[in-house]
């Protein structure tokens, strides 16, 4: 019997994953917004222009995935800290594979998870770069420069993350080809 794991995991075009995600949520209420898909465009991106050696499957769908168990309310910390544990848990009863589970649970270190799966070093920059790259209700959006310099010397401040100086040359040049 295939389970969702093996659904999602198995379409290999990330447009039709998010269609699979949207349907998801409708079914069962899990966090799905246009911050989960811009994030996950920058996680493609990213991808698509650097030569990692991972497989981009496994990373757009935890992309995808990672906040699934992610609050509507910014304000609770409690929240903050475990929904990225709680969205593992439920993701294994889907039938994903413990690495897969502990890549999207390694999406922040609140879980303290030592040592990380290099496919969670993606998923944090994204996560973070990308949401500083939104309007919140508390605060507007930041900068491109301005999200680069916070993500590495406030938020990354002293963490090890594997692929933060490729990040950092891609979004660089990223924004010599906008501007």
């Amino acid at each position: 019997m295939e389970t969702f794991a093996d659904y999602i995991l198995s379409e290999k075009d990330w447009i039709k994953k998010m269609e699979i995600m949207y349907y998801l949520k409708q079914k069962t209420g899990i966090f799905f917004d246009k911050s989960v898909i811009f994030k996950t465009f920058i996680a493609k991106l990213f991808l698509n222009n650097t030569d990692l050696g991972l497989d981009e499957n496994t990373i757009l769908t935890a992309c995808l995935l990672c906040n699934c168990k992610k609050s509507d309310k910014p304000q609770d910390l409690t929240r903050i800290k475990s929904y990225a544990k709680e969205g593992a848990e439920y993701l294994s009863k889907l039938g994903f594979s413990d690495r897969f589970c502990k890549i999207c649970e390694e999406v922040n270190r609140y879980s303290q998870s030592y040592p990380r799966e290099k496919e969670s070093d993606i998923l944090e920059l994204v996560d973070q770069f990308g949401g500083m790259l939104l309007d919140r209700p508390e605060r507007i959006a930041f900068k491109v420069d301005e999200s680069l310099v916070l993500l590495e010397y406030r938020n990354l401040k002293d963490k090890d993350n594997y692929y933060m100086d490729q990040f950092k040359q891609f979004i660089n040049q990223m924004q010599e080809v906008i501007l």
